[in-house]
């Protein structure tokens, strides 16, 4: 299904029938991508006297109660509410969800025993791009990534300047492959996501940060449509499913 979508930068074609799904799903058990110090994801068929909600053990339907974090578990988009005491939801946030979006890939950089994505690098990797959305995906990269235990690694993270200068660039919607924009411990400062937000000076409200991405090394990259889906969560975060079209 060919369709022509008409942007500012000009008109798109695009093929609705080959998505390109970069989210992780979500499973049971220690195979589930994990961080910030979480129990592994937990579904279990809800028991009600002699009722299961599993069929394999007799039941009618299966039905599970599910036990996860949005920021831990999985591929999430997230608000500025996640470090604001002002409840602005991603449901109320994110009302739009097809972005013209900038695939870029990057090495960080070791500095001080830390893995870093700078503000140089990022400059040399967009240029002058003309997008909503930046997907950044780090090297190396491999489909150790869908299960990886990041708890206490100190994974890479993103420069607070870098983020300043995708604010400076009017990007609305930052996606990348770790699990958090800024260092693992950084003594509650949040400086990546404080500099992206502009917050508090002049909070970009309707902007959104998603982590925990995966993006294959076949996916090369270059301007994609980028739909942005999320559950339809009353929260700080909640999790997503941002799925990329290429443009022909």
């Amino acid at each position: 299904m060919i369709a022509t979508i008409e942007h500012s930068s000009g008109s798109l074609k695009v093929d609705f029938l080959k998505p390109i799904d970069i989210s992780m799903p979500l499973r049971a058990g220690e195979k589930n991508v994990n961080a910030w110090y979480r129990a592994p994801v937990r579904m279990e068929a809800v028991r009600l006297g002699d009722w299961v909600g599993d069929v394999n053990e007799g039941g009618s339907v299966n039905f599970r109660d599910i036990w996860f974090n949005p920021h831990a578990h999985g591929t999430h988009t997230e608000t500025v509410w996640h470090i604001s005491s002002e409840p602005v939801s991603i449901n109320e946030s994110l009302k739009q969800f097809f972005f013209l979006a900038e695939l870029i890939t990057i090495t960080p950089e070791s500095i001080n025993n830390d893995n870093i994505i700078t503000e140089e690098q990022l400059k040399k990797a967009i240029g002058y791009i003309d997008c909503e959305a930046v997907i950044i995906r780090t090297l190396p990269n491999d489909e150790s990534k869908l299960t990886r235990q990041y708890s206490n690694t100190n994974p890479p993270y993103l420069h607070h300047q870098a983020a300043e200068f995708l604010k400076e660039k009017n990007i609305q919607h930052l996606l990348i492959d770790l699990p958090s924009v800024d260092r693992e411990q950084d003594d509650g400062k949040l400086l990546a996501h404080h500099a992206f937000w502009n917050y508090p000076a002049s909070t970009r409200i309707n902007a959104t940060i998603t982590e925990l991405i995966y993006v294959p090394n076949e996916i090369i990259d270059g301007k994609y449509l980028l739909n942005l889906q999320i559950a339809s969560f009353e929260n700080d975060a909640a999790p997503s499913k941002p799925v990329l079209y290429k443009i022909i």
